[in-house]
């Protein structure tokens, strides 16, 4: 009936004014369906109404969030509003990382096109709004030190300084290749505790990013912050790496330090 369909989606706009106003901003299906007494059919039509408004979004199935009126050309609230709900939605442990985290420590001079999540198992990436949000695998995630960070709808996980710093070498390619991680741990640099930072490396699988790492941070004038990494290195003795895998590195110097060929030049954009 059309008058019990207005009637549900009014119901429905209710709902979220409330919701907002107590300061929440997503909910999922079964929340909405048991608060107002839909059934599934019925609830999505309401929500597709309010979704054409711009009241709405619904970047998983069956989980929404609410747009307030200062978002609304922008589509949707910033990621860092939801992503911890939509993820414990999903039932998957995460954190922030890459770009997006150095950008949450105040490493913002190349602000990444997307917000980028490290999780165990593959996601599919999600639009909300403008924002894209993607999803990196990391088989070792829950080993990866990470602090809490407030939001004005709660709080979310993002990598430390230190973790950051290693995960931007180990996922060059998604920070936007060596010379744009050089230029983002340039503006990281006085986060970073030379020690923790070692740590975080020591942690990892694979010794060839604190090999990189070190390297860059010489790169930048930052050979200070690197010397525990420094002496990680002397102490396992890896054997010399590409500074840019999968290219050529005849004729390529070795950086002693770091036991790195040095196959790419690096230009700091500051």
């Amino acid at each position: 009936m059309p008058g019990e369909s207005r009637s549900r989606q009014g119901a429905l706009a209710e709902f979220v004014d409330g919701l907002q106003a107590s300061g929440r901003y997503c909910f999922d299906r079964q929340e909405a369906m048991a608060a107002l007494g839909s059934s599934g059919p019925v609830l999505k039509k309401a929500v597709m109404r309010l979704a054409a408004k711009g009241r709405l979004i619904a970047p998983k199935r069956g989980f929404y969030v609410i747009v307030p009126i200062e978002y609304r050309s922008a589509g949707a609230p910033p990621p860092t509003w939801f992503i911890d709900d939509l993820m414990r939605k999903l039932g998957r442990a995460y954190y922030v990382g890459l770009l997006s985290a150095a950008g949450l420590h105040g490493a913002a001079h190349q602000q990444a096109q997307e917000f980028q999540i490290m999780t165990d198992i593959p996601v599919r990436p999600v639009l909300a709004g403008r924002a894209r949000i993607r999803f990196l695998t990391k088989r070792c995630h829950q080993q990866t030190p990470t602090l809490e960070m407030k939001t004005p709808t709660g709080r979310i996980l993002v990598s430390t300084p230190e973790a950051t710093a290693v995960d931007l070498l180990r996922y060059a390619a998604a920070a936007g290749g060596l010379s744009n991680v050089a230029t983002v741990l340039a503006e990281l640099a006085e986060r970073l505790d030379a020690s923790l930072l070692a740590k975080a490396a020591a942690d990892g699988a694979e010794i060839v990013f604190a090999q990189r790492l070190g390297y860059l941070l010489d790169q930048i004038g930052e050979g200070k912050r690197a010397a525990a990494l420094a002496a990680l290195i002397a102490e396992r003795k890896p054997r010399s790496v590409a500074l840019r895998p999968g290219r050529s590195t005849r004729g390529g110097p070795v950086d002693r330090r770091w036991g790195v060929i040095v196959n790419e030049r690096i230009e700091v954009d500051l």
